[in-house]
């Protein structure tokens, strides 16, 4: 195998390992809540604004019909609601409901709590240099994808 592929298999197998970690974490920290990770991950994605279901889409990393799936259940279980968009009639808004704060202030204590233990895990610094490892390859990876389109 060229080393260039055995790097780019690496990084993928890594980031799907990762990925799988992640979610497993997330479920266990949103169960008490009632929720899953991917309820959890599409509210936290409208906690700051309200956006449309393509625009969560693209900041999670999801498909549009996936997020449209979650968003429903999430409105059907009062913990969002969709809102008027004044820029597109047809694609609302969702936004989280009360009742959908709620929910993620529940998460947030162990959703703290690992954080500080993955933390002093890798030592803050670290850490910092993983985050930004994280984005630089997430922004290289937009910037070959959109060669494509």
């Amino acid at each position: 195998m060229r080393e260039n592929a055995r790097l780019v298999s690496g990084l993928a197998l890594g980031a799907f390992r990762l990925n799988g970690q992640f979610l497993h974490i997330a479920e266990g920290l949103a169960r008490p809540a009632g929720m899953t990770a991917a309820w959890w991950q599409v509210l936290g994605a409208v906690l700051g604004e309200p956006l449309p279901v393509s625009g969560i889409a693209r900041a999670m990393g999801m498909t549009r019909q996936g997020v449209q799936r979650i968003a429903d259940l999430l409105v059907e279980r009062g913990l969002a609601e969709y809102r008027p968009n004044p820029a597109h009639r047809r694609a609302k808004l969702l936004q989280p409901t009360t009742a959908g704060r709620e929910a993620i202030a529940k998460i947030n204590p162990g959703h703290g709590e690992f954080s500080d233990a993955l933390v002093a895990e890798l030592g803050p610094e670290e850490a910092e240099r993983c985050l930004e490892a994280v984005r630089r390859l997430s922004a290289a990876l937009d910037r070959l994808g959109d060669q494509d389109r």
